[in-house]
């Protein structure tokens, strides 16, 4: 099993709103009236950006959601396997120099410290290859963050999602 070079963590791909909602929603619905102390990103040193092929850490405290999307629809959902303080290694490339980070882009700082209104799974049907793949959305008090799947890799929106999304309120 391909570990991103992060120890300790072993992602359980799933495919499909319900396939991911039946173990993951208790949980995820668990989350909600806790503050996001942080969001964690694998951050490329030598490019100086986020390496989105690695999971998002949205840290709780006590409970720490792992988040990674692969090829077109599939979804991994982890809890508190991650230690952002461990090092990390690309497994296929000695110079490629990976580091955690939190809250590296600035719409995610804003987040941080804020108290989850509601979780929901949002499932994408805009008519394109992507449909059925699954994104998680977060709704805080002054915004909204989807962490959804693109085309191979994490990727986020800010704000309310848009009309092309279907939500499955946890």
């Amino acid at each position: 099993m391909f570990d991103f070079g992060i120890v300790g963590y072993r992602p359980r791909w799933l495919r499909g709103i319900e396939a991911v909602a039946r173990p993951h929603d208790p949980r995820l619905a668990g989350l909600v009236g806790r503050t996001l102390r942080h969001v964690w990103l694998v951050w490329d040193l030598g490019a100086d950006e986020w390496f989105a092929d690695c999971p998002v850490l949205l840290d709780f405290g006590d409970e720490q959601v792992e988040i990674n999307h692969t090829r077109t629809d599939d979804l991994s959902i982890t809890f508190n396997s991650i230690d952002p303080h461990q090092p990390l290694t690309w497994p296929t490339s000695d110079g490629f120099q990976l580091a955690w980070r939190p809250e590296p882009i600035a719409q995610l700082e804003e987040l941080r410290g804020q108290e989850l209104r509601h979780a929901s799974l949002l499932e994408w049907a805009g008519g394109t290859m992507a449909d059925g793949s699954v994104a998680l959305g977060f709704d805080f008090l002054a915004g909204h963050l989807t962490i959804y799947n693109a085309l191979d890799e994490n990727g986020f929106l800010f704000g309310e999602p848009g009309r092309n999304w279907r939500e499955h309120v946890l």
